[in-house]
């Protein structure tokens, strides 16, 4: 009788718009999913420079990414994926890898046309266009063999220290409870750099983006 009583609640909770999360054995967090976004049309998107396939829709007030095959959403404090942009979005229980290659300044940056004192004449990439690239982009390492991402007689970060700032990163982004921090020792490449590790974290993704 306890089960079935369970999973009608856990049924509600759904409907209303409730995730239900484990965060321990037998323990549940009901997670509030964020609202459906509104677009007049499909966004363009740009690449942000020092990553390898990590993409934002830089016209939002919200922090709004593709990488990996997902359209990944920061909302109140806790991470969230969809196959789509606007709608679908499903709790996400870590920070994904791609975040700590991003770096915090890019708004100021994007709007001021300049990174790190380089002109950036960035390229706003249709959405069609990320549809039918992003996966050959990523594959080939488009953006890092092309090493200037549109920036002006720029030179990419050494590797080291690249991951040294993504070390730094991690130490700064401190999730809200209930999050699962990529720690050394976890699952296979949830701990990397995510210009190492292409997939979506721990659970992986699925290759594919449909409108």
């Amino acid at each position: 009788m306890k089960k079935v009583f369970l999973g009608a609640v856990m049924l509600i909770g759904i409907a209303a718009g409730f995730s239900p999360v484990p965060v321990q054995a037998g323990v549940q967090v009901n997670i509030v999913l964020p609202p459906p976004l509104v677009f007049a049309a499909p966004p363009e998107v740009v690449a942000i420079p020092d990553t390898n396939g990590v993409y934002v829709i830089p016209d939002l007030d919200v922090d709004l990414f593709f990488w990996g095959g997902w359209w990944w959403r920061l909302w109140e404090g806790r991470w969230y994926r969809s196959h789509y942009y606007d709608r679908g979005w499903g709790y996400y229980n870590h920070v994904p890898n791609f975040y700590f290659d991003v770096d915090p300044g890019w708004r100021r940056y994007y709007r001021d046309r300049n990174w790190y004192g380089h002109r950036w004449d960035y390229r706003r990439i249709p959405y069609g266009g990320l549809q039918r690239n992003w996966q050959n982009w990523e594959n080939n390492r488009h953006w890092e063999r092309q090493g200037t991402w549109g920036i002006h007689n720029y030179q990419p970060r050494p590797e080291q220290q690249r991951q040294e700032m993504w070390r730094q990163r991690q130490q700064q982004y401190q999730p809200r409870p209930g999050f699962q921090q990529p720690q050394p020792g976890g699952p296979p490449g949830a701990h990397q750099p995510s210009h190492f590790d292409h997939r979506g974290g721990p659970e992986g993704g699925d290759g594919g983006h449909k409108r």
